[in-house]
């Protein structure tokens, strides 16, 4: 009985939100939740198409034509070519789009890389695949960067794809144009499948700074799968709605399993998306200014906590992931008595009302660590670490 979720776990995530609600007073900077509104602009556009009485009814398996011409036309703004009528699929959400990918592409028993620390919901959707997790960590010392010796390493005939986030959550890197090339040469080396979410790929904090993609390689589109959610750019968690690319080939398989899980992603949602790539350009660049002057406020407060946390200063996301320099943490907890991460973030929001993540959630290579989102407001990061700093002095 239950024998396919005998293994899967609820994301430490939702279970650190649950312990967090039952403090009237908490603080959260745990889920990657941003806290502004959705964009006046999408909302307007999903009023027109609400007035006009074309959301109440299915669109296309993968999704309304509209919008995925302008994903199409999108993405060849950043060299990406692929037709919208047989390469681009709306999904609900990221992780329905990497569910209906890993679903598709794999069979139970094979293997699937993932770099880490990385998000945690990529485990359990390998699982719930029948296939197994294989982490390679990343190396803190040079800014959680690849480890190209340890990905090759770690393949082994069972191996069927790479699946890494880019940008990276929980730690906020932007990999190498140099580091994607060398694992995409592992790729082609093994014949591997590269699943890229590049669900933070707008969040972009210093001029000039780009985010290379390897779907951007034609020779590579056999191989790449990228994704793409409207959740964290546009303040749209709660819509449920994103994309996903690769060639023809790759797509005609994932389209079945999407067909299967959701039908369609929800209608109403998509006509949101459409309005943030027809008119949210300039709500983007406002809150990618916000979330800069958020990022360099935590790293500020992080710094005056030098005695409980180093850190890597992220480059994009809104994520910060401090490595906890306390050897003990006082804290009764039997279910997680080997994890310091876990002691930690549980005696913090009991001692003090703000809620982390504890790092050991996104691979063991997050053990001694804590995820920390700047996605909230100046006042709560204020606030958290007020309270914190009274608690550690």
């Amino acid at each position: 009985m239950f024998e396919r979720t005998k293994n899967l776990n609820l994301s430490v995530i939702k279970q650190m939100e649950l312990r967090a609600s039952k403090y009237p007073d908490v603080i959260s900077l745990a889920q990657g939740v941003p806290n502004f509104d959705t964009p006046e602009c999408i909302k307007r556009r999903v009023e027109l198409a609400l007035k006009r009485g074309i959301v109440a009814k299915y669109s296309l398996s993968p999704g309304i034509s509209e919008l995925r011409e302008l994903i199409e036309m999108k993405l060849a703004q950043d060299n990406m070519f692929y037709d919208w009528e047989k390469e681009i699929l709306i999904t609900a959400g990221s992780i329905e789009g990497i569910t209906a990918t890993i679903l598709a592409l794999t069979n139970p028993g094979d293997e699937v890389i993932i770099p880490q620390p990385t998000y945690t919901s990529y485990r359990e959707v390998i699982t719930l695949a029948g296939c197994t997790p294989v982490f390679v960590s990343l190396d803190e010392e040079k800014g959680w960067a690849f480890d190209l010796e340890k990905f090759k390493q770690a393949i082994t005939p069972k191996t069927k794809a790479i699946f890494y986030c880019n940008p990276n959550n929980p730690t906020g890197t932007i990999y190498s144009e140099e580091q994607l090339r060398g694992l995409a040469k592992l790729a082609e080396e093994h014949d591997l499948y590269l699943i890229s979410d590049e669900v933070y790929k707008d969040f972009l904090f210093e001029k000039e700074q780009k985010i290379f993609s390897l779907a951007e390689i034609p020779e590579l589109r056999k191989r790449v799968i990228r994704l793409f959610s409207f959740s964290k750019s546009y303040a749209m968690t709660g819509w449920r709605v994103g994309y996903l690319h690769s060639d023809e080939s790759v797509i005609k398989e994932i389209l079945k399993v999407h067909d299967s899980l959701v039908t369609c992603a929800p209608v109403i949602s998509q006509f949101g998306a459409m309005g943030a790539l027809e008119m949210g350009d300039k709500d983007l660049i406002e809150m990618n200014e916000e979330y800069s002057q958020r990022r360099d406020l935590i790293c500020k407060h992080l710094d005056e906590l030098s005695h409980v946390f180093s850190y890597v200063r992220p480059e994009s996301a809104y994520f910060v992931f401090p490595k906890i320099l306390l050897d003990k943490i006082d804290y009764a907890d039997d279910e997680h008595s080997g994890s310091l991460s876990w002691k930690f973030a549980l005696n913090l929001l009991e001692k003090t009302q703000v809620a982390v993540v504890p790092g050991v959630a996104f691979g063991p290579n997050g053990e001694n660590h804590i995820r920390m989102s700047f996605g909230r407001s100046e006042e709560d990061i204020n606030k958290a670490f007020g309270r914190m700093k009274r608690f550690f002095g």
